[in-house]
């Protein structure tokens, strides 16, 4: 089985990719000229903006980028295209060669990264077709993979990791990347078209394998064809034979020039997952831990950053989960310091301690429980239920219910605790 990727990714500029209409209208056709719905004789200029994002996203990727960059029309005809051609990129792409490591270490390629505009919106109502052409221009960069990505896990990883690169890039991740999945089992790629979330991608991933694994049981031949994804049954329907590039006419677009990539100001990435395995190791932490504090957080990379050198990292992470649980309001590097240097004496404080330190309030602190305590009493509730022992490598409601009466009794830190735990349980394998 092997699993490609082409995903669309809107650029956060104030307006489009060839003319200056805005790109945030709500108004359905209010955000329009005639470049962007297409109009004889307008003439396209390039949003320089929306080259040096992508740039730096095909850095970020680590792909190669050429010296300069040129422009195709992408010739078919359908209503969200009113010229009949999408301007996009062939030959002499942003960027190409590159990759991405997932968490499982494996590297999926990138085979290249490309600037285009967005067609317009369609919006089929009863018999009859409605467009928005408020989209129509959106600058996008798509993104097409190598298949390598081999079952569902990695798939999740690898969209995990890439968004955690775009958000610190400062590309708003909260808009739905959209995604046209290309699986193929047998030798034939069928494309999927458009799927949003990551449940909705995992969802169509899994049923197209199991259906391209039940033609070829049934030795049945697998059609190439686009084929979209129908979320409230959680399947895959026909849509239309898969295109060529020979049908689709790729042209120069002679409306615009070369654009230079050299001098271009790119954006420095950050590889969060990459930082929380570097601090797993350095420090004796869990990656997760850290994977789950920074990966969408760059406030939180930032006070574990300002930190490190003075406090240990475990304090750290708990101080940082204690601001996002209780915190009213964004946590300044003081608040955060004070907190930190009352987990570094032993104590877990509870909502109320937390608020007290965010208003500037003295607070009382009473030192936690010692790992030997929190172990004895973890081994006193096994001790006092011989059942416990047997659920608690398999049922995390046991689990919990331990971590949970140590917690309660010692007012203790859940992460020390369950580290305490899995530490006993290793013990008595």
């Amino acid at each position: 089985m092997r699993i490609g990727l082409e995903i669309h990714v809107a650029l956060p500029t104030r307006s489009k990719l060839f003319c200056s209409c805005r790109t945030d209208a709500s108004e359905p056709n209010t955000a329009i000229c005639p470049t962007c719905t297409g109009m004889p004789g307008s003439k396209p200029t390039l949003n320089r903006n929306a080259l040096a994002i992508s740039v730096s996203i095909a850095n970020a990727l680590k792909c190669r980028v050429p010296e300069s960059t040129s422009f195709a029309r992408k010739v078919y005809f359908y209503p969200d295209l009113p010229k009949n051609f999408q301007i996009t990129q062939k030959d002499e792409p942003v960027g190409a060669a590159g990759e991405i490591t997932i968490e499982s270490g494996k590297r999926i390629g990138i085979r290249r990264v490309q600037l285009e505009e967005d067609p317009a919106k369609v919006i089929r109502q009863d018999d009859y077709t409605l467009i928005d052409f408020n989209r129509s221009g959106v600058p996008l960069v798509e993104i097409v993979t190598e298949p390598e990505i081999g079952n569902e896990e990695e798939l999740r990883m690898f969209i995990t990791e890439l968004k955690s690169i775009l958000y610190y890039l400062g590309i708003d991740i909260d808009r739905e990347l959209k995604v046209d999945l290309n699986i193929s089992v047998s030798g034939s790629r069928v494309e999927v078209k458009n799927v949003t979330g990551m449940k909705n991608l995992l969802d169509a991933a899994r049923y197209e394998v199991q259906r391209q694994e039940k033609l070829v049981k049934a030795k049945q031949g697998v059609v190439q064809e686009t084929r979209s994804y129908v979320e409230k049954d959680m399947k895959t329907a026909p849509s239309r034979e898969k295109e060529s590039d020979e049908e689709y006419g790729f042209i120069f677009d002679p409306d615009l020039a070369s654009y230079k990539t050299t001098g271009i100001r790119i954006a420095k990435p950050v590889y969060a997952s990459k930082i929380a395995k570097e601090y797993s190791k350095r420090y004796g932490v869990k990656d997760s831990a850290l994977r789950e504090l920074i990966m969408f957080n760059s406030g939180n990379l930032a006070l574990i950053d300002s930190a490190k050198d003075r406090h240990g990292m475990k304090a750290l992470i708990t101080a940082v989960e204690l601001l996002q649980r209780y915190a009213s309001k964004k946590a300044d590097p003081s608040v955060f310091e004070r907190v930190v240097e009352i987990v570094e004496k032993g104590a877990y404080p509870d909502k109320e301690m937390m608020l007290r330190i965010e208003a500037g309030k003295s607070v009382e602190v009473h030192a936690g429980a010692s790992d030997e305590e929190i172990d004895n009493e973890i081994k006193r509730l096994i001790g006092e239920n011989s059942k416990l022992l047997k659920e608690l490598g398999k049922n995390p409601k046991a689990f919990n219910f331990v971590v949970g009466a140590v917690i309660k009794k010692y007012k203790s830190n859940p992460r020390a605790v369950s580290e305490r735990l899995e530490r006993i349980l290793k013990e008595l394998e």
